[in-house]
């Protein structure tokens, strides 16, 4: 998964759609972008801002992404497994690449206007879990965000659970089609008439 995603719903249907409580308050609700702070929701429904990206001593950038097949032996992520959370989202980018061309993909699940992703905390950073794309949207990128259903989305946020009893979830979208918008290249630019 590339580093951008966005929430592009207003504070009522974000409430609504994941029956929170509190009123949401200084969250960025457009691009995010890795150490920026976004809202998350973790155990219980408790909805909270974070920074996106687990800091590590060993690299100067963020850990924005975890792989989903690698988790259990990681010891960056070994630790959180039982912290674990949702980040909502309205679509996230990808870019596809062609020849020498990148063309950026808005992508989302088609049946859902707001989605979760799923996620780990550490403290105030939390990192979104990766796993193999969806068919549909495989040669745009070889990962894809782990987006959860509603069910999951309670299992995975249930702190009675184990993570080896919710790691079933971690695996491609597969309720409806999982839709990518591209958009066109803008316009070449134009020389300098005057040179």
């Amino acid at each position: 998964m590339c580093a951008r995603y966005e929430l592009d719903e207003s504070p009522a249907d974000i409430i609504s759609r994941f029956g929170l409580t509190d009123p949401l308050h200084a969250i960025n609700m457009s691009i995010i972008r890795p150490t920026d702070q976004a809202l998350i929701i973790k155990a219980s429904g408790i909805a909270t801002v974070c920074g996106w990206g687990f800091r590590v001593n060993w690299d100067n950038k963020p850990m924005i992404n975890a792989r989903s097949e690698t988790l259990r032996g990681k010891p960056t992520f070994k630790p959180h497994l039982e912290n674990r959370c949702i980040v909502p989202a309205s679509g996230y980018f990808e870019w596809r690449k062609e020849s020498n061309k990148k063309y950026k993909n808005r992508i989302f699940p088609s049946d859902q206007a707001i989605f979760s992703m799923a996620g780990l905390v550490d403290g105030n950073t939390f990192t979104i879990i990766t796993c193999q794309p969806a068919p549909e949207i495989a040669h745009i990128h070889n990962r894809m965000p782990v987006i959860l259903t509603p069910v999951a989305e309670r299992e995975w946020l249930n702190g009675c659970q184990s993570f080896e009893h919710v790691a079933h979830h971690l695996v491609p979208y597969d309720q409806a089609p999982v839709t990518a918008m591209e958009e066109p290249l803008p316009p070449p630019r134009q020389g300098d008439l005057f040179q």
